[in-house]
């Protein structure tokens, strides 16, 4: 379970960064596997990949580097900061390994994918292949800040725990301590400043926590630790193997970064650490046991190694599992066929009453208005999809109930219908407030009346109308069975996902919790009001 041995290699501009290595026991040479990684090396993505000894065995020199300023690496870690230049120079590095054929492939998921993507906006003339995982794609649009809200309970967790392990790394014990159980579900929002948590403040040094929440888009940074922003309009011609979750959070990335390169897709019904059939709170049978490191191996084999292309690769490059009828369903392109249009209607109770509003293929004749008032004093929670420790396939109707949620329901189904691709929500809404924002959650209702959130969008509003605020939904692939039926539900927060808005045109990120003000919305119905577009299977 060792290492074959422990190398290091130069940057640039000289910081040191240090690698493990994993040879195969046959004589060589061989393709190089690389991963580079921000959480120590010696953990080499283990949570949700084998072991790199499995994938030395299948002929492949495996090296797990840590990045810069991360491990035992040198220089300072600012996250993706580095990962273009530094990803350049270490692939151009394992590439010259004693014992390699000049010929690199990465692999890893979450930050590990995303240095992929940052590496191959640089070209690198020994890169032939990638597989990146449940990874970022626009740094600002995705993780920072998406609809202009700031990511406020990931950005924070993740933060705490790279603080504690950048304490660990500076030996200070009660640092870490206290910034690793924040980071393990004892981060507290209730600070002056909700959005500035004390334990990230007092542990400043160790943070990237306040550039995050600090940048503007246009801060160089942005650039930086983005991919699309790096690669842009190019097109580099490198096979990408993409794989993501249906209640991942970098769901988004991962599939905006296979509509950019192309490549192969896999999503299954995963959260970020739970690749597995009984992960987020149900399980989807065997057809979700997670088959990602066979499929990876073909995918190396066949692109490093000239393997012919394996059954999976020729049947179609888009595989995505369906979380109605628990299977796979192939397609030739991410699916983007025609669209089913439901239309808002209520009496006025739709907040009141969960069975009140309705979702209607033609728009009601009558326009009206459904209201509900937004209290911060006991905002609505974030709940199941990406979230949290409710990560997941979730049961939300206890939520739904609450009054200050409008829910509009669809009529059930008589016959099985599939969509798959990119929901698109329509918010029509007014308020007597400087800003507020909108947070719109999409679920499958069952015949035994749960409520299964399948999609999201949530919006930073800076005025007090929008009269037609258009949200891309997070992507899906569901078949609704006779009986069952869509709900959309919107309400005015999804604390502490986002921070909660003030109503007075604070910026939430510096919004004091005392100058938070409820919120009455007003939601327009009928023709022209707030609506659904889903996507019907091609």
């Amino acid at each position: 379970m060792r290492p074959d041995e422990t190398l290091s290699t130069r940057m640039r501009d000289g910081a040191r960064l240090d690698a493990a290595v994993w040879r195969p026991s046959a004589p060589g040479p061989h393709p190089v596997l690389l991963m580079r990684q921000p959480y120590g090396r010696a953990i080499a993505s283990t949570v949700v990949y084998a072991h790199p000894a499995w994938y030395a065995a299948r002929g492949y020199m495996v090296v797990i580097q840590d990045v810069r300023g991360a491990g035992t690496s040198e220089g300072r870690f600012l996250p993706y900061s580095a990962e273009a230049e530094d990803g350049a120079d270490s692939i151009a590095w394992a590439a010259g390994l004693p014992g390699s054929t000049g010929e690199v492939g990465m692999y890893g998921f979450s930050y590990q994918g995303a240095a992929q993507t940052l590496a191959l906006s640089q070209s690198p003339p020994a890169l032939k292949a990638i597989a990146p995982a449940m990874a970022l794609w626009d740094f600002h649009a995705e993780r920072i800040a998406p609809n202009g809200a700031f990511t406020l309970g990931g950005s924070a967790y993740w933060a705490a725990q790279m603080a504690a392990l950048m304490a660990k790394r500076a030996g200070d014990a009660e640092a870490f301590a206290e910034l690793a159980a924040a980071a393990n579900g004892g981060m507290r929002f209730d600070g002056p400043v909700p959005a500035d948590p004390s334990v990230l403040r007092r542990h400043a040094g160790y943070s990237h926590y306040a550039l995050w929440r600090e940048a503007a888009p246009d801060h160089p940074y942005m650039r930086q630790a983005s991919s699309a922003a790096l690669i842009g309009a190019a097109r580099p011609a490198v096979p990408a193997f993409f794989t993501g979750g249906w209640f991942d959070y970098h769901l988004a990335g991962t599939v905006a970064g296979f509509r950019h390169l192309g490549g192969h897709l896999v999503i299954g019904p995963w959260t970020h650490l739970a690749w597995a059939p009984q992960g987020g709170g149900a399980d989807f049978g065997p057809a979700a046991l997670s088959a990602i490191d066979a499929m990876q191996a073909d995918f190396f084999d066949h692109v490093l190694k000239g393997h012919d292309a394996p059954p999976w690769m020729r049947e179609a490059p888009v595989r995505l599992f369906d979380l109605g009828t628990r299977g796979w369903r192939l397609f030739d392109a991410w699916p983007d066929g025609p669209r089913q249009t439901l239309h808002c209607a209520g009496s006025g109770l739709a907040a009141a009453r969960s069975d009140d509003g309705a979702l209607h293929a033609d728009p009601p004749a009558m326009r009206g208005w459904e209201r509900f008032v937004h209290d911060p004093w006991r905002p609505v929670p974030a709940f199941g999809l990406a979230h949290g420790s409710g990560q997941g396939w979730r049961d939300r109707a206890e939520i739904d109930a609450r009054f200050d949620i409008a829910c509009f329901t669809s009529a059930p189904v008589a016959a099985p219908v599939t969509y798959a691709g990119d929901p698109v929500v329509v918010l029509v809404a007014e308020t007597d407030a400087a800003s507020f924002d909108l947070n719109a959650t999409l679920s499958l209702v069952t015949r035994e009346g749960r409520v299964m959130a399948l999609s999201q969008a949530h919006a930073r509003i800076e005025v007090g109308a929008t009269p037609g605020l258009r949200l891309a939904m997070r992507p899906l692939c569901i078949t609704l069975q006779p009986g069952e039926s869509l709900r959309l539900s919107i309400a005015g927060a999804c604390f502490p996902a986002y921070p909660i808005n003030p109503g007075t045109g604070t910026d939430p990120r510096r919004a004091t919790g005392a100058e938070a003000q409820p919120i009455a919305i007003a939601l327009r119905t009928g023709e022209g009001g707030c609506r659904l577009e889903m996507p019907l299977a091609p």
